[in-house]
């Protein structure tokens, strides 16, 4: 494989494990608001956890898979510029709210937890998408920023 093969395949497979990851970070709220809503119905909040956890596992793994193929882009192919460093920031960003509502869901795992009210949680929901945009024109635009 020469090297042209080998970063076209790179790029792909780190796009791919990156919208596997997205998918994860805008469900994960989702499965929140849920259970914000469903109450004191056991089974229901049973399942929505279970739910939540197999869904944060994915996206850790996916997240893990695109940061591998992120890195080879970066140091093998040495991609750089400022736009890098904006998109990793923003990156950083969804990953600490990505955590943080993996941590909701592990509170509401426990009994008599309390999240956050469901118009709140899909006012959060809305954050990722909004941080994603930026990400992906930063991706396919590569600006010229000062850094």
């Amino acid at each position: 494989m020469d090297t042209q093969d080998a970063y076209h395949w790179s790029k792909t497979l780190h796009i791919l494990f990156v919208t596997a990851w997205m998918a994860a970070v805008l469900y994960l709220p989702r499965i929140l608001v849920n259970l914000a809503e469903v109450g004191e119905q056991p089974a229901v909040r049973e399942r929505l956890v279970l739910m939540g956890r197999r869904l944060y596992r994915f996206g850790h793994v996916m997240f893990g898979l695109a940061a591998i193929f992120g890195i080879l882009l970066w140091v093998h192919f040495r991609i750089s510029g400022g736009w890098l460093h904006f998109k990793l920031t923003l990156v950083v960003l969804v990953l600490i709210y990505y955590i943080l509502a993996g941590r909701w869901l592990k509170a509401a795992a426990k009994p008599g937890a309390t999240l956050p009210g469901p118009r709140t949680l899909r006012w959060l929901n809305e954050l990722p998408l909004l941080l994603f945009i930026p990400i992906l024109y930063l991706v396919v635009a590569k600006p010229l920023l000062a850094m």
